[in-house]
């Protein structure tokens, strides 16, 4: 099969934003986490003699991640928009599309999986959007913590669609679809025996 451009530059374009949000979550959870860093703040500064409220601790551990969460939200600016443009490929792209019927049971999985992954990252793109904006939504904080409870859980899928796509691609390309890779980047199949 050959991808064309606009649909190739895309597919990057949207792996390296998801990527980043991946990044930005891990660091959340991780290295940038609040509640580690607000008890870490609280004990160096209490090592140095120095006292300050627990509330105090955690507003420096989240002005801390502040930076880093602003690229979130960006990001997630930069995905709306990609999965708009994704629709609009879907409907307007001139490459031949493979009919669904015609496709192996194994590829029809995959097609299948894709869909699942828009329906996932136009509800993460929504769902970030309506918390960003709860409150011009007229949304109280309570509605807008649900939202971020779902949006949270939602969002194990991208980490497990990224694996599994990764771990796929490469075993496609080193078995029946050899030169899968490099067609994604150049757009041509390579035949290679």
């Amino acid at each position: 099969m050959k991808y064309s451009v606009a649909f190739r530059i895309w597919h990057w374009v949207n792996a390296v934003v998801v990527l980043g949000l991946l990044g930005t979550v891990f660091l959340r959870k991780t290295f940038l986490s609040w509640r580690d860093n607000s008890q870490l703040i609280l004990q160096k500064l209490d090592a140095m003699s120095i006292a300050i409220t627990e509330d105090q601790a955690v507003s420096l551990a989240k002005a801390i991640r502040a930076g880093m969460w602003e690229w979130h939200i960006i990001l997630g600016y930069a995905l709306a928009i990609l999965l708009l443009y994704r629709v609009y490929l879907y409907f307007f792209d001139k490459r031949e599309k493979e009919k669904f019927s015609s496709l192996s049971l194994h590829k029809k999985g995959v097609q299948l999986s894709y869909y699942l992954l828009y329906a996932v990252l136009g509800f993460m793109a929504l769902s970030g959007l309506t918390m960003h904006f709860h409150s011009e939504l007229g949304l109280s904080k309570e509605v807008a913590h649900s939202i971020k409870e779902v949006h949270e859980f939602v969002f194990n899928y991208v980490w497990i669609f990224v694996v599994l796509h990764i771990i796929g691609v490469v075993v496609a390309d080193n078995t029946e679809e050899k030169g899968l890779i490099s067609t994604m980047i150049n757009g041509e199949t390579n035949k290679i025996s």
